[in-house]
């Protein structure tokens, strides 16, 4: 069957045909592409369609779809059986390997999703300083738990739902937002909600609005800000864990989070997450504490497997990270001459291994400068990397994500179909 007739079946079967809103290209136009293979820097669809791509899963792919080394691990893993719903040697090495690598985490835990795991985060954060509210910022995106389904950014964002039916009134009212890069705002808040504000969490770099970094000293702002007012700061690094240094956008940045949610990378692509941090604020997670939280698969040995593999690889060879930040420069400032030969205002935010063309002319600093981009300009622009071999996230309001696969000739190749997909949808 072609992509256009599985989704025909799809949309029968499944809502809206997709499993997750933002595969839908509801944000671009036409019909989404089904995928049934992917190797090193590539994808093929049921089309028999190859394309170079730059989502790489929503980033866990950081060296590429089948790396070696996580394909032997998941081989050798599911020799063993694929779950036993019971303590295994690989969670221990896991958590020593994590605790080893991520600057803030002394003791982590296990979960099956991002989702999962700012769940949780946020529910110990409430047990342990006996607060209620939360705040986080406008855009930024923390799955899909009640709590932060408003001013939600990525698929939430892009399907023009970011309050979701089905939250109620109650939990809205537990969740303060704010602008991102926007300390004064911040601050505001929670001196108007003194002592009630149990938690702070954020995307430290936002991919969940395209790719926006924190303005110089924000971070340490916040970090300033939640010491001197108890509350305890969640860095969700689900997205740049591992991804934009070995221990993530702390380690980057140099501020320390008192907890921090992983997900994606830590599995190798396999579905993992995890969340971890002080030992004091962990201790209250049960059985060790009164926080209640568990999971049957969590901690499934093949997705531990495929992430030892993958962190063990990412560790043992920090030249990864020294080629992910020549390719990221290489595409970003492509990118920038390419608009600006064709006189093209375009913005092109970067850092590292992630980055996003946003169709405005005006810095994107947050989600209201983020959504001064032309809409259906980019959809127009999306279809064109199609047709030139290319394959981009579908939606204006996501980073790109790139691996080490990528070669020169590749990126020289990507900044070209750029070029031209700039031209046909000026």
């Amino acid at each position: 069957m072609t992509s256009e007739q599985l989704f025909e079946k799809a949309k029968t079967l499944i809502p809206g045909g997709v499993n997750s809103p933002v595969r839908a290209f509801r944000a671009v136009g036409g019909n989404p592409l089904f995928i049934k293979s992917a190797k090193g820097p590539f994808i093929t669809d049921e089309d028999d369609r190859q394309y170079i791509e730059l989502i790489n899963s929503w980033g866990p792919m950081i060296l590429g779809h089948a790396f070696e080394p996580v394909e032997k691990a998941v081989r050798d893993a599911i020799q063993h059986s694929f779950s036993f719903g019971a303590p295994t040697r690989k969670e221990v090495e896991m958590a020593e390997l994590i605790v080893s690598m991520v600057p803030s985490v002394e003791k982590v835990r296990m979960v099956n999703s991002g989702t999962e795991a700012t769940m949780a985060a946020i529910r110990v954060a409430r047990g342990f300083t006996g607060r209620d509210k939360l705040i986080k910022f406008e855009g930024c995106y923390h799955g899909h738990g009640d709590s932060f389904l408003i001013s939600a950014g990525s698929g939430a964002l892009t399907m023009g739902t970011p309050d979701s039916p089905g939250v109620t009134k109650a939990t809205a009212l537990d969740t303060l937002t704010v602008p991102y890069n926007n300390l004064a705002v911040l601050e505001a808040i929670i001196e108007a909600n003194h002592n009630q504000v149990a938690c702070v969490i954020l995307e430290p770099v936002v991919g969940n609005m395209g790719c926006v970094i924190p303005e110089p000293g924000y971070l340490q702002g916040i970090r300033d800000l939640c010491t001197k007012h108890g509350i305890v700061l969640v860095f969700d690094e689900v997205m740049t864990g591992f991804r934009l240094a070995k221990g993530g956008a702390q380690e980057r940045f140099g501020i320390m989070p008192d907890l921090t949610t992983m997900g994606k990378i830590i599995g190798g692509g396999m579905p993992v997450g995890a969340y971890g941090g002080r030992t004091d604020i962990m201790n209250m997670v049960s059985p060790a504490g009164p926080v209640y939280q568990a999971g049957t698969l969590s901690g499934n040995p093949i997705a531990m497997s495929a992430g030892l593999a993958m962190l063990h690889y990412l560790n043992d060879h920090p030249e990864v990270y020294t080629r992910l930040e020549e390719i990221g420069k290489r595409l970003g400032d492509g990118f920038r001459n390419s608009a600006a030969k064709l006189g093209l205002n375009y913005t092109v935010n970067q850092i590292g291994s992630m980055f996003t063309l946003f169709m405005t002319d005006k810095p994107v600093t947050d989600l209201d400068s983020a959504k001064t981009s032309d809409i259906p300009k980019f959809g127009r622009y999306f279809h064109a990397m199609l047709d030139h071999g290319v394959y981009l996230a579908p939606a204006q309001y996501e980073s790109l994500f790139v691996s080490t696969a990528l070669t020169d000739d590749l990126i020289e190749q990507v900044i070209m179909a750029n070029e031209e997909s700039l031209k046909e949808t000026m």
